[in-house]
């Protein structure tokens, strides 16, 4: 044990049996553990130390283990479990680091813990699927799931994300966290926007200046703009699709929205729309909506509950968004949308006065 203790450290404990000189020969031992070749005699008298010094009345003692055991592979498992379950000073350190400690363990000392240690857990390198599932389910606070929600190293599917919103979704920290990662699902992330949408909404109901009429008008529009915004190019139609039944099943899917999506060029978006409001599968609402002729989209456009007096100004800004393309430069999805916008004011004929107050207010708006 020259590695570890000598004859002074024995001596030393045995004259000054202070708090202090424990966590001397705590520090020693610990990194001596951890960081040296023993022979298998003296791994295992350094191993019955810890066990005596795990028992230590002062703190201190068992906070030097801790820290200088947290990563060490060979830490008996019964000395970790012993420093997980201990105050948190001492567990912290062995909870976000130890590699000894099974999903089996950790799911245990969540369910038993306060927020601290769960925290801890959540920090981990590697957070299994079972174990940020325990986060979740027991989490104390909303700060637990946010740190998990945070660290890239969780495993964490879209079941496990949309039940981290469901419970903690009102938490500022959690939906910033949500928003944050990467590869987020569309359908979560419209959820978020929806509910601050609606918090916007009661904001703006709380000053007396503002009618509820006005105040739902802007929760709308900036409702409207953020979900259209959530669309990068590419996305998969099976997301999209999913994306847009969501919106429908909480009608959240209104004619300026589907309006809003085409005029910036989205055409996976739009067809999503008409699929879902037909009750059509999406490669059946393809073939009518590109159809050369003039039927196939007037059809498939017949069946939605979408305005009948609004199908021409639809018709355009289809004719218009798949003759363009972006240019390339920097705010070129916005200035796409302002060209359609303008080709789309020029073109639409036999509307009716109603329908054309309401699509120039619309349309006005999608500009601005």
């Amino acid at each position: 044990m020259a590695a570890m203790l000598t004859e002074a450290d024995v001596r030393k404990l045995m004259t000054d049996p202070s708090a202090d000189s424990r966590v001397e020969t705590a520090t020693k031992v610990a990194k001596a553990f951890y960081e040296t070749e023993l022979s298998a005699a003296e791994r295992q008298l350094a191993e019955e130390i810890f066990r005596i010094m795990v028992r230590d009345a002062e703190v201190r003692v068992r906070e030097a283990l801790s820290i200088n055991l947290k990563a060490s592979p060979e830490l008996p498992k019964d000395v970790a479990l012993t420093l997980a379950r201990d105050v948190e000073l001492v567990a912290l350190p062995v909870l976000e680091f130890s590699t000894v400690l099974s999903d089996t363990d950790l799911i245990e000392i969540i369910r038993m813990s306060g927020a601290e240690k769960q925290t801890a857990v959540a920090r981990r390198a590697s957070v299994s699927g079972d174990v940020a599932n325990a986060l979740i389910d027991h989490g104390k606070t909303g700060e637990v799931v946010a740190t998990l929600v945070n660290n890239p190293g969780a495993m964490l599917k879209d079941a496990e994300l949309e039940k981290a919103f469901a419970k903690f979704g009102a938490h500022p920290a959690v939906n910033n966290s949500l928003v944050a990662r990467a590869n987020l699902p569309l359908r979560i992330s419209e959820k978020i926007v929806a509910r601050v949408s609606e918090s916007l909404r009661e904001h703006l109901l709380s000053h007396k200046e503002i009618s509820a009429e006005m105040a739902a008008d802007l929760v709308l529009q900036a409702r409207e703009r953020a979900t259209a915004g959530l669309l990068p190019a590419g996305s998969k139609s099976a997301d999209v699709v999913d994306l847009v039944q969501q919106l429908r099943d909480n009608r959240r899917l209104t004619p300026s929205l589907i309006l809003r999506t085409l005029c910036t060029g989205d055409l996976t978006f739009f067809e999503a729309s008409l699929a879902v409001l037909a009750n059509m599968p999406i490669v059946s609402a393809r073939v009518l909506i590109h159809d050369e002729g003039k039927l196939g989209l007037q059809s498939i456009y017949q069946r939605t509950p979408l305005p009948a007096n609004l199908f021409p100004a639809f018709r355009v800004a289809f004719d218009v968004a798949r003759e363009m393309e972006y240019d390339g430069g920097a705010n070129d999805r916005a200035r796409f949308s302002i060209r359609v916008i303008e080709r789309v004011l020029t073109q639409f004929e036999d509307i009716g006065n109603d329908n054309l107050e309401y699509l120039m207010k619309k349309l006005k708006q999608l500009a601005a």
